[in-house]
């Protein structure tokens, strides 16, 4: 057998033997003249036993490696040592140490280096040696390997402080999750991680430029961090960060205004928002967008097109109530909607013939018009009801009529160039419209309807909503901004000013909106991102860094159909989740409160990082998502120290607890705890004004002209 150990060799590092067998644990025996604390056979001194240590069993393939779950002592018979008189010690308890391990994988021989493979497909029997690793072979371990490892974040502390490094396609590529409590260093991981990476990748690209002058002297990396609690404001002022964040002053220079116009919001979004109920207001608020689109995106000044997809889209209405058949225009309330309908087209081509000047088309306008108000007058009936109020009602319609009514519309588009299919934007299409123009367009739909008892609270909160002083700045759609300079702005261009970071502060969005913003940021960004791999048949590396993402991501009732903002954002973060990866989209989560989060989303993450968890729900959670068996390592969770955290997943060879690499304190997130006892002896001055908060607060800052004028006279 050759696993790189001689016999003698083999007999000096044993340390004891396999005493129990099973695919998810193996016992071990452990001799007694094996080390108690302090090993020196390995040629350096080495802890042993100690819980996260690792041992080595030899096979005919190498080793199979373990990591010590469990170690305790057990009263037993006392051991039989071979050329030793033990037969005449009299057979009492003895306290023999055992230990318990969760095989990992096998070592082997690679040439003069060894390589860890995961899994165990040659199991050990009863009775084999067990063998402490040697310093090269422990460094295997532990050590990523792998080519694509370029980021080092950490060290390891059971293994003489090996550099743990990863490699960012598989950390970023199939999404990330960092977990911990307040003050684990959570915080600080989530922006060395970010750090360390563009670090090590401006570092390869000097290196690279040396031998191609070809690569740009840019670095093309893309990191958004939406950050809730402003942790992160000046966390990397030495990269170039763009910084967003609302009602920016004077004093914040660095910061641009956090824009997400109405515009780019979805119905699914507006439906949200709004609170519009399923029977009638989600479906006419989806029309109303669609057309309040469709009218600023149709700015041709040809009239007569315009007419064409007007009626075009008439006459499929009306060939929709054909084929529905009879209850379309026939009983209630098909015979009423129906009547309506046509009325309406009748006094809309009434009054486009008024605007024309071609005599022969006006002149098929108003046969138009008088033909359809044949039609529906012929069927229009009033009478008084018990409060003498006229109620207006039509009876049954005749195909016939339906099918003349289609002959008029036909008729008509012939004489101006026939049938024009709208391929138009759809109510989802981010389309820039002016905000105040959807509730004008959603009061001529409710009249249209008769359903103005149904509207009114709807368009009621969509006025007030765009109307608030307190949102719309982000949310209000002047100043006007088009889609493409958002972008640029945004996720960035090729310009090497542009920076590779964003960082969009979000601690003082008004918590009505703040779950919309969230959502339509990351949806634009992962639209965006799926028509650039279909345009350009490749991905743009990108992540998504969201901080509290339990606030977020919030698991929800499937049962409940209500839609609310809260449930919006998580269902798009769970597309993302889902999606992301085959459009170079990749998520950073942080959260402390796992238990918390969108089970869809926690599925999706191949790779987490955890610091402290003490919440018993967190932990118990975060077991049953981890698919290594890990025995007790998981079980150190509750008490490990800060900047202490357990790597595990896709993006590392084997579950391993690490020390994280040093940050720097200017390069912090500003997450420290607050200084209550420095504050109240005076060792940090704290100055109270609280006129110049209440009037941010009640927005009585600088607005307007008058405001401007009365400042400069106070002065």
């Amino acid at each position: 057998m050759d696993n790189g150990l001689s016999f003698d060799k083999l007999r000096d590092l044993a340390i004891g033997t396999v005493e129990f067998v099973s695919p998810s644990e193996i016992k071990i025996l452990l001799d007694i003249n094996a080390p108690q604390t302090t090993a020196l056979n390995t040629g350096v001194p080495t802890l042993f036993p100690k819980i996260n240590g690792f041992v080595l069993i030899p096979n005919e393939m190498g080793a199979l490696v373990g990591i010590i779950s469990w170690m305790g002592v057990e009263y037993s018979q006392y051991p039989k040592r071979k050329g030793l008189r033990d037969f005449d010690v009299i057979d009492l308890p003895y306290p023999l140490r055992k230990v318990s391990i969760n095989p990992l994988g096998t070592l082997k021989i690679n040439g003069d280096d060894y390589e860890l493979e995961r899994g165990v497909f040659s199991f050990p029997s009863v009775g084999d040696f067990v063998v402490m690793p040697l310093q090269e072979q422990l460094q295997a371990i532990i050590e990523n390997k792998e080519e694509g490892a370029k980021v080092k974040i950490g060290t390891s502390p059971v293994a003489s402080n090996t550099p743990i490094k990863i490699d960012p396609n598989k950390l970023f590529g199939r999404h990330l999750a960092i977990l911990g409590n307040t003050g684990s260093g959570k915080s600080c991981s989530v922006a060395g991680v970010i750090r360390w990476s563009i670090e090590a990748a401006l570092e390869e690209q000097k290196k690279l430029r040396k031998q191609n002058n070809s690569i740009p002297d840019y670095l093309n990396a893309r990191f958004i961090i939406l950050d809730p609690n402003g942790e992160y404001s000046k966390t990397f002022d030495d990269l170039k960060p763009r910084k967003f964040k609302i009602k920016v002053d004077e004093t914040e220079a660095n910061f641009k205004q956090l824009r997400v116009p109405a515009w780019m919001w979805n119905s699914y979004e507006w439906s949200a928002v709004t609170q519009a109920s399923g029977r009638t207001q989600r479906p006419l608020l989806r029309q109303a967008l669609r057309e309040v689109r469709k009218g600023s995106k149709d700015c041709t000044d040809d009239f007569t097109l315009q007419l064409r997809r007007y009626y075009s889209s008439c006459l499929v209405e009306v060939k929709r109530d054909l084929n529905q058949g009879a209850s379309a225009y026939k009983g209630k309330p098909g015979k009423n909607d129906f009547g309506k309908k046509i009325h309406s087209i009748s006094k809309d081509a009434m009054y486009d013939s008024q605007k024309l000047c071609a005599e022969g088309l006006k002149i098929e306008l108003e046969k138009l018009a008088s033909g359809l108000k044949i039609i529906a007058d012929s069927k229009y009936k009033t009478f008084q009801n018990e409060k003498q109020e006229t109620v207006e009602f039509y009876y049954d319609f005749d195909k016939a009529q339906v099918e003349e009514a289609l002959s008029l519309i036909d008729s008509f588009l012939k004489c101006c160039g026939g049938f024009k299919k709208y391929k138009g934007p759809d109510e989802d299409s981010p389309v820039n419209f002016i905000g105040e123009d959807l509730p004008n367009y959603l009061e001529r739909l409710a009249q249209e309807q008769n359903a103005q008892q149904y509207l009114d609270f709807l368009i009621m909160r969509v006025r007030t909503m765009l109307s608030d002083s307190r949102m719309s700045s982000v949310i209000g759609t002047e100043p006007s901004i088009n889609l493409t300079d958002w972008l640029n702005d945004y996720i960035g261009s090729n310009d090497q000013e542009s920076g590779n970071i964003t960082i969009i502060d979000l601690s003082i969005v008004p918590v009505d909106v703040v779950h919309l913003v969230v959502a339509v940021i990351s949806r634009i960004i992962f639209e965006a991102l799926q028509r650039y791999r279909k345009v350009n048949k490749v991905e743009l590396p990108t992540v998504i860094v969201m901080e509290e993402a339990h606030t977020f991501i919030r698991k929800f009732s499937e049962n409940n159909d209500e839609i609310s903002p809260q449930k919006m954002c998580c269902q798009t973060f769970e597309r993302i989740a889902r999606e992301g990866r085959k459009f170079g989209l990749g998520l950073l989560l942080s959260s402390q409160r796992p238990s918390e989060l969108s089970a869809t989303v926690l599925s999706q993450c191949n790779t987490f990082l955890l610091h402290r968890i003490v919440n018993d729900k967190d932990q118990e959670l975060v077991k049953r998502l981890i698919p290594d068996n890990l025995g007790s390592l998981l079980s150190e969770l509750p008490v490990l120290p800060t900047r202490k955290a357990i790597l595990l997943g896709w993006a590392a060879p084997i579950p391993v607890l690490l020390e994280m690499n040093d940050l720097d304190r200017t390069k912090r997130p500003n997450s420290d705890d607050p200084k209550f006892w420095d504050v109240w002896t005076g060792i940090e001055k704290r100055s109270i004004e609280w006129q110049g908060i209440v009037k941010d607060w009640q927005d009585e800052g600088i607005n307007n002209e008058e405001d401007e004028e009365r400042m400069t006279f106070d002065k």
